[in-house]
């Protein structure tokens, strides 16, 4: 397949990089649903980020962009690695693309802002402001 976000921004009002098993993600989609917001679903365990993508959501990420690595996952802690080693963008987004496990969920993107919609409120203020 090819890179199925390349073409996010300005698709959709709102996408969702979603993992099903994941109850705040899906927690999120209801409340897409219950607002009848017009989203696309991106299941990025299926579907992979590109480095591009992964570039987009960190430069409109509202959020320190260290916030989209999962460190506390257990298999961030199997992996050894310090958490401070991924300070910058481009080492977040690095370690994203050899890890897309580890991605914080749910990150919604609307228009030119993006968010960790952890607690769910988060995505309430996001959709507010669009």
């Amino acid at each position: 397949m090819t890179d199925a976000y390349a073409d996010v921004p300005g698709t959709q009002p709102v996408t969702i990089f979603h993992n099903p098993e994941c109850s705040k993600s899906r927690g999120a989609l209801e409340m897409l649903n219950e607002r009848s917001v017009d989203y696309r679903v991106v299941d990025y365990l299926v579907s992979p980020p590109s480095k591009e993508t992964l570039a987009m959501i960190a430069s409109t990420l509202v959020d320190p962009v260290p916030e989209l690595i999962r460190t506390t996952d257990e298999r961030f802690i199997e992996l050894g690695v310090d958490p401070d080693t991924y300070r910058s963008a481009e080492e977040v987004i690095a370690f994203l693309f050899a890890h897309p496990d580890l991605m914080q969920r749910p990150v919604v993107v609307a228009g030119d802002r993006a968010v960790i919609a952890r607690p769910t409120e988060r995505l309430a203020e996001l959709l507010d402001g669009i």
